[in-house]
Formats: structure tokens, C-alpha cells, sequence
């Protein structure tokens, strides 16, 4: 049986450590990541169409002339997968409104996918546990799991390995969005580059930044921020780096590079606080644009 329509609202995602090991064999690395969900949604609409007429996207929204219409879209292949799992025809029409940045280090594609598994799963009735859509998570992508299940979260493995971790209270935020996305392929190879003649150690999670979280403490999480990435990111793209030191004179208690980057994420002590951020970030020429955020809130629902 197939449903008429189904909606999925889906948060992005900040990465407060990412520790990036050497380069395996399989061309990944291990890593050990804590995402953080923030209030910045896609949402994922899917309905049935025609017997045999397979998958159709469209998408509205931000950035969406860099965004694939087609296979190339995790969409895509989160609809195909879950078709093939529970062998049915992906017949099945997805539109996308998005709101993440696209190429921005927050995850958009990912959670796009996440989205469309949730959805439809739900419009073709399946009903799957949990663990298979994990599994199914774990094949689209590194980041697609942690989409699925929001909050803040340790991941290890290539990051789809999840352990939750209790943060209290709520965290604000500012995202300076840059005018072009960074590839993140580029990115992790600048950083196997840059580190190329010295000892990469085996990836950890920080334990101030684990007690940051435990006691809801925004100045020790924004001390305890750390992404191995960033410098990759600053060699690729050198404005970030003027981008993160402007945060840092705006008064952010920590400023790092979003994943792979381009966008910057800078920790406020107060919603108040943020929208100053925010304003004098705005004000420097230095971004095309600012969000502001808070976080950590669920991962994909249907709405």
C-alpha cells in the first residue's frame, strides 16, 4: 500500500570536534566527531507517481542551482536504496525546500537523504526498524545517520557509528554563509596534504568539550571547539580565515569551520548575543549572508 504525500522536516549539523586520523586504505578516514543538530531545516516532500515512471526531484529554496536533480542527489539514491531494500519500484516524486546551505559543511545533502528514507518509508507503509534504516544511512553517506537521529551525538568510524552524548540546556549560534560552497573531497585531500610528512594520531573525542556539554557551559564549549579540517579549509579558501577572526572581535566565544566548510559557525552566550554577532559580522563585507540558530534539536520527523 502507498500513501498520498508525505512531509519531513530535517535539521543541519554543526561539528563541534572533528578529528580527522590518517588516510585508510579504503581512501577514508576514521574519525572522531561530536555533531551538534541546529534549527536550520530542509524539508522533504515525497508523493507516488505513475507505475514506472521512477524518481523525479525538484527543489526550491537557497543555492539550488547547485543542487543535482538527479542520481547524483543523495535524495535520489536514499529513495533508490530503500526502493531496492524492500523491493519495490521507486516510483516516487521528491521536492526539496531548502534552507541548509548547499556545499556548506552542514550537511544538507545528508540530511536531504535522511529525509527522503524517513519519507518514504512511511509513504510505502514499510514501517522498518530503526537499525535498517541505519544501515541504509551508514551505505548513502558519513553524515546521514547523525541526520536521522539529530540531537548532539559522538560518531566515530567514518561518522556514522553514533553514540548520543546528554548536552544541557540550549546552545545559540551564528553562521556566516560564504558565496561558494568547498568540496569536501578537496578538502579532506588539502588536509592529507598539509599533514603529509608528520604523524597523524588516532582520532579522540576532547573531554572538556564533553564537560562543556554535560554542564551546558557556552564559554568552556566555545574554548573546547576544534575541527582538523579547518586549516585545509583556510589553505583552499583564505577568506574563512578572516571570516573566523572577524567572529572572534564581534566578541563569539569560539569560532570554528562547519565540517569541510565554507560556512563558519560562532558560539553565543545569548540569543541577544548572537544577533549582535550576527550584525557586525554582516557589517564587515566579509560573508554573503548570516543565520542565526540554536541547537541541539531532534533529527528527521515527519510533520
Amino acid at each position: 500500500m502507498v500513501g498520498s504525500e508525505v512531509s519531513v522536516r530535517v535539521p543541519a549539523k554543526v561539528n563541534l570536534q572533528l578529528s580527522v586520523g590518517p588516510v585508510r586504505p579504503d581512501g577514508f578516514h576514521d574519525l572522531a566527531t561530536v555533531f551538534h543538530a541546529v534549527a536550520l531545516h530542509d524539508e522533504v516532500k515525497v508523493r507516488p507517481r505513475t507505475a514506472g515512471s521512477g524518481i523525479a526531484i525538484s527543489c526550491t529554496g537557497d543555492d539550488i542551482d547547485e543542487v543535482p536533480l538527479d542520481s547524483r542527489n543523495l535524495a535520489w539514491q536514499a529513495a533508490s536504496l530503500l526502493a531496492v531494500q524492500a523491493r519495490l519500484e521507486p516510483d516516487v516524486e521528491i521536492r526539496i525546500h531548502k534552507s541548509i546551505p548547499v556545499a556548506g559543511g552542514m550537511a544538507g545533502g545528508s540530511a536531504d537523504a535522511a529525509a527522503t528514507l524517513l519519507a518514504c518509508d512511511a509513504l510505502w507503509k514499510l514501517d522498518s526498524p530503526r537499525s535498517v534504516l541505519d544501515k541504509l544511512c551508514a551505505e548513502l553517506g558519513s553524515d546521514v545517520t547523525f541526520a536521522l537521529h539529530g540531537g548532539t551525538a559522538i560518531g566515530t568510524g567514518r561518522g556514522e557509528q553514533l553514540t548520543g552524548v546528554l548536552a544541557q540546556g540550549t546552545f545559540h549560534w551564528v553562521f556566516a554563509l560564504a558565496s561558494e560552497g568547498l568540496s569536501t573531497a578537496a578538502v579532506y585531500a588539502e588536509c592529507d596534504r598539509l599533514r603529509a610528512d608528520g604523524d597523524v594520531p588516532a582520532p579522540a573525542v576532547s573531554e572538556s568539550l564533553m564537560q562543556a556539554l554535560r554542564a551546558g557551559d557556552p564559554v568552556l564549549l566555545g574554548k573546547s571547539l576544534h575541527n582538523d579540517l579547518q586549516e585545509a579549509a583556510f589553505s583552499l579558501r583564505p577568506s574563512l580565515k578572516r571570516v573566523i577572526d572577524a567572529g572572534d572581535e564581534a566578541g563569539a566565544l569560539g569560532g570554528i569551520v562547519s565540517g569541510s566548510g565554507p560556512t563558519c559557525a560562532f558560539l553565543a552566550r545569548t540569543a541577544e548575543h548572537a544577533l549582535d554577532i550576527a550584525v557586525s559580522l554582516t557589517s564587515t563585507g566579509l560573508v554573503r549572508s548570516v543565520k542565526r540558530s540554536s541547537g541541539p534539536v531532534p533529527g528527521a520527523r515527519i510533520s
